[in-house]
């Protein structure tokens, strides 16, 4: 039985599987995603989405694909759009006989006593998708037509009838190419056997993606169709289709097919499945090693990278992507700030934890090759720049007083929860954060360590004493005895008391400046408040400013981002500190906290893990389908669970 597999009843029930959404990715940061039942319900959906240099950001290029199953004389179009009125046509999906995606998205289509295969996948170092069709069963002559809905567009915006497009094709071979604007690559659709092209020109109207209607954004787009492709198809018969940003020979398309299964992994169960959507966040391109935050819309951010780069590569031992990724973030290191977001010509230098989540990584890789000497004389440089820019003060008003790290500006949010609704933080937190200070003792005591290691004298002479200072401040500024848990922030004399799960990374990194029976009051807390199935909420439900359920436009989700909203990936600085310190008694609770995300595996992306969930019960999923931290971290644990049993 497959582990990821549709049957029919959940593929015609719209109102279910148009919520089920696939994505495949490749290294070379281009991307495919849908519904399960091939409906795009987001304008982040397409068949080929990929980064267009010229321009910069990702583009969709081929939206969708519709085919069209003729047999005496009578058209089955199983293609699928929403439009106005909450109409469905063509209506394809009550062809659907099955869905399942073991190793790549395999859909069966029925038609009378026609029986069609469409398997899809991206080829793994190009800007190529391959679908290929296979007639199962027929007992009469068929053909197959194609019809290409072009777009061209940014992923973030929509595309709209207009006289500038170019709607002229060029023949190729077994297909055609197509440009509707200069600035873009030409998208060549070709086929593994000879074709015929009937040019129709036309543009569709107003289809509709649901999910950004109820995101409170724009939601009818125009699609440019230049006209369909035609063909006959023999019982038994596989065809192959290629859509590609260059021109390719059709006479190894098979070939090409065959070799690019087999090097995916099969997602046959859990952790196969959590393996194969780790692999997709990774992009490696023009000698650079980066990790996309999430899909479909997230680009490459500092924080979400660090974060999640022992996860997606060390727990599955790989510490050559884990050092290509931190050599590539090295290159950006100014003054002693890594960028948070941005493209490579507009970072944005935003974020106070970033650089010392980048030194969290390097500890995890260190601990991993066991070499801390080379670690140090590697890595050391970037260590040091960060510890000094941190101590004598750089941008954001970041710098060291009492040995704790004070940050923030009015206006700005620094930390990683750093959402803004008219230009003012929903949650500033400007100050001394209680995680940063966590990290920033973490990261002095591991630089000390290593430098120890490597005889690094005069870096040991000018930070040993700070350690103490970092404690005895640490101890004093955030722990409330009368409440048995740390304060989230404090500036001045203000300290805020809201329940967060920011105090967590004080307990669960190696080094802390608290003592065994704070760690475990502050666990208590978050246990009792703060965890969920899903992850840990970011605001305790008793506080008067907690949202339980992330909905609405942009503004009213962005004041629930942070404020009750759970996150998957807290789960890992969770579950870390309480196996450090309850050992192996505390390995059945983890161990059953990780399994309870076997039941997301169907939920939302397929065979990937969620943003971002519901505060309140039953704890929803929402935001992005697949988010780089939230695999890594479950990952992470999962590796950790082995290591203490």
């Amino acid at each position: 039985m497959n582990y990821l597999k549709f049957d029919k009843q959940q593929l015609i029930n719209l109102e279910y599987s148009l919520n089920k959404e696939i994505l495949r990715s490749n290294r070379a940061g281009a991307y495919a995603c849908t519904t399960i039942t091939g409906c795009n319900t987001r304008k982040y959906h397409g068949l080929l989405i990929c980064p267009v240099e010229r321009i910069g950001g990702k583009h969709v290029l081929l939206s969708s694909l519709d085919e069209t199953i003729i047999q005496h004389g009578k058209e089955f179009n199983i293609g699928i759009h929403k439009y106005q009125g909450n109409i469905y046509e063509p209506g394809g999906h009550k062809y659907i006989r099955d869905f399942e995606t073991e190793t790549i998205p395999r859909t069966i289509i029925r038609v009378g006593g026609v029986v069609l295969s469409k398997e899809k996948l991206l080829v793994e170092n190009m800007e190529q998708i391959l679908i290929k069709y296979t007639l199962l069963e027929s007992h009469s002559e068929t053909r197959l037509r194609f019809k290409p809905f072009l777009a061209f567009r940014n992923s973030h915006s929509l595309s709209k009838a207009n006289m500038d497009a170019n709607t002229k094709i060029e023949f190729i071979a077994n297909g055609i190419k197509s440009k509707l604007y200069t600035n873009y690559p030409y998208l060549h659709m070709q086929f593994s056997k000879n074709t015929e092209f009937i040019p129709v020109p036309d543009w569709f109207y107003n289809i509709e993606y649901a999910e950004e209607q109820h995101r409170g954004y724009d939601y009818k787009e125009d699609l440019f169709v230049p006209g369909y492709f035609e063909m006959a198809i023999k019982n038994g018969e596989s065809i192959v289709f290629s859509g590609s940003t260059v021109e390719i020979d059709t006479a190894g398309l098979k070939r090409k097919f065959t070799i690019e299964e087999k090097k995916r992994i099969p997602r046959s169960d859990f952790k196969n499945s959590l393996i194969n959507a780790a692999q997709q966040f990774i992009v490696r391109k023009k000698g650079r090693t980066e990790i996309i935050a999430g899909f479909p819309w997230f680009d490459s951010w500092g924080r979400d990278t660090f974060v999640s780069l022992p996860g997606l590569t060390l727990s599955l031992d790989d510490p050559k992507t884990c050092k290509a990724v931190l050599d590539t973030q090295i290159s950006m290191l100014k003054d002693g700030l890594f960028p948070n977001m941005g493209s490579e010509n507009d970072l944005s230098y935003n974020s106070v934890d970033a650089p010392l989540w980048f030194s969290w990584a390097v500890q995890k890789y260190a601990e991993y090759i066991n070499n801390d000497i080379s670690v140090w004389k590697k890595y050391g440089p970037a260590l040091k720049s960060i510890l000094n820019a941190y101590r004598n003060g750089t941008g954001y008003n970041i710098k060291m007083q009492n040995g704790l790290i004070y940050a923030g500006e009015e206006g700005k949010a620094l930390t990683w929860m750093d959402a803004i609704v008219d230009g003012i933080p929903v949650t500033q937190r400007k100050g001394y954060a209680v995680e940063i200070n966590a990290l920033w003792y973490n990261a002095v005591m591991f630089s000390l360590e290593l430098a120890e290691k490597a005889k690094d004298k005069k870096f040991i002479e000018s930070w040993k004493n700070i350690p103490e200072i970092i404690r005895e401040s640490f101890f004093e500024t955030f722990y409330c005895p009368d409440k048995s848990y740390l304060a989230d922030y404090v500036d001045g004399e203000y300290k805020n008391l809201s329940v967060r799960p920011n105090q967590v990374f004080a307990v669960s990194l190696k080094y802390s400046p608290l003592n065994d029976e704070i760690k475990e009051q502050v666990l208590r807390r978050i246990k009792k408040e703060l965890l969920t199935p899903r992850g840990l909420r970011t605001l305790s439900p008793k506080s008067p400013d907690y949202k339980g359920i992330y909905e609405g436009n942009q503004e009213q989700r962005d004041k629930a981002y942070h404020q009750g909203t759970v996150w998957p990936w807290l789960l890992g600085p969770f579950c870390e500190g309480y196996l450090k310190l309850y050992k192996e008694k505390g390995v059945e609770f983890v161990s059953k906290l990780i399994e309870g995300f076997k039941n997301v595996m169907c939920e939302h992306g397929i065979s990937s893990i969620s943003e971002i969930y519901d505060g309140n019960p039953p704890h929803k999923p929402k935001g992005a389908i697949s988010q780089a931290w939230s695999v890594a971290e479950i990952l992470r644990i999962m590796k950790l669970i082995e290591k203490y049993r």
